[in-house]
Protein backbone atom coordinates (compact mmCIF):
# COMPACT_ATOMS: atom_id res chain seq x y z
CA UNK A 1 0.00 0.00 0.00
CA UNK A 2 1.53 3.29 -1.12
CA UNK A 3 0.45 6.21 1.07
CA UNK A 4 3.18 8.65 0.08
CA UNK A 5 0.74 11.22 -1.27
CA UNK A 6 -1.35 11.10 1.89
CA UNK A 7 1.71 11.48 4.11
CA UNK A 8 2.98 14.44 2.09
CA UNK A 9 -0.43 16.13 2.18
CA UNK A 10 -0.79 15.53 5.92
CA UNK A 11 2.69 16.95 6.54
CA UNK A 12 2.02 20.06 4.48
CA UNK A 13 -1.28 20.69 6.24
CA UNK A 14 0.17 20.13 9.73
CA UNK A 15 3.03 22.54 9.12
CA UNK A 16 0.68 25.04 7.49
CA UNK A 17 -1.55 25.03 10.57
CA UNK A 18 1.47 25.59 12.79
CA UNK A 19 2.71 28.42 10.55
CA UNK A 20 -0.70 30.13 10.55
CA UNK A 21 -0.87 29.87 14.34
CA UNK A 22 2.58 31.43 14.66
CA UNK A 23 1.77 34.23 12.22
CA UNK A 24 -1.65 35.06 13.72
CA UNK A 25 -0.82 34.53 17.39
CA UNK A 26 -1.82 38.08 18.33
CA UNK A 27 -5.33 37.88 16.84
CA UNK A 28 -6.42 34.49 18.22
CA UNK A 29 -8.22 34.48 21.61
CA UNK A 30 -6.06 32.97 24.41
CA UNK A 31 -8.30 29.97 25.18
CA UNK A 32 -8.59 29.03 21.52
CA UNK A 33 -4.89 29.64 20.99
CA UNK A 34 -3.93 27.10 23.65
CA UNK A 35 -6.16 24.38 22.20
CA UNK A 36 -5.04 25.03 18.62
CA UNK A 37 -1.39 25.00 19.72
CA UNK A 38 -1.85 21.59 21.35
CA UNK A 39 -3.55 20.25 18.22
CA UNK A 40 -0.75 21.64 16.05
CA UNK A 41 1.92 20.04 18.27
CA UNK A 42 0.19 16.66 18.04
CA UNK A 43 -0.23 16.93 14.27
CA UNK A 44 3.38 17.98 13.66
CA UNK A 45 4.61 15.18 15.94
CA UNK A 46 2.53 12.65 14.02
CA UNK A 47 3.88 14.09 10.81
CA UNK A 48 7.48 13.55 11.93
CA UNK A 49 6.62 9.99 12.96
CA UNK A 50 5.01 9.26 9.60
CA UNK A 51 7.98 10.68 7.71
CA UNK A 52 10.44 8.61 9.75
CA UNK A 53 8.28 5.49 9.40
CA UNK A 54 7.98 5.87 5.65
CA UNK A 55 11.74 6.40 5.30
CA UNK A 56 12.44 3.29 7.37
CA UNK A 57 9.92 1.27 5.39
CA UNK A 58 11.39 2.48 2.08
CA UNK A 59 14.90 1.54 3.17
CA UNK A 60 14.01 -1.97 4.26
Amino acid sequence: MNDTGSIVLFTILAFSLALVLIMKKDTIPPQLKRMLALVAIVLVSCSFFLIAFSLLRAGG
